[in-house]
């Protein structure tokens, strides 16, 4: 399993709920960030409006997302999102995560995502090509 990308971000005010602590739903937000930095630099990825005449083409769409809680982040930390990719199926991709606390490496959380290849306007999955296969495995610098 080769890492593609290790994001580094620190942790917000409002990341945390009462407690003092990263509220576990921004640990979804933090998985995102580091995947779509990581398809800004191997395939261009940009959001982008739905086209005219309502056309949405094909694109990525989160299946599934886990996530195990190990530590507890709080406000100031300085986490890296170090991403691997697990495997590459015919419409779909499961990457693998640790974020990690800096300088120490302290694990904060595992997590594990499946991404699908979609066709947005027939609503159904599509195969990835040869070529985004290629793509997808590219690692990246962080």
């Amino acid at each position: 399993m080769t890492r593609l990308i290790a994001h580094r971000l620190t942790v917000r005010f409002r990341d945390c709920d009462p407690l003092g602590h990263v509220n576990n739903a921004v640990y979804l937000t933090y998985l995102e960030q580091a995947r779509f930095t990581l398809w800004r630099e191997q395939i261009g990825f940009v959001a982008r409006p739905v086209a005219e005449g309502g056309k949405r083409g094909e694109g990525m769409i989160l299946a599934r997302a886990e996530v195990d809680f190990r530590a507890q982040a709080r406000y100031g930390d300085e986490l890296e999102v170090q991403l691997s990719l697990a495997s590459i199926g015919r419409s779909s991709f499961t990457y693998e995560y640790q974020i990690v606390r800096l300088p120490v490496g302290d694990v904060m959380a595992s997590a594990r995502t499946v991404q699908v290849w979609f066709d947005y306007d027939h609503e159904r999955p599509v195969p990835l090509s040869d070529d985004m296969k290629r793509q997808l495995a590219v690692p990246v610098g962080g």
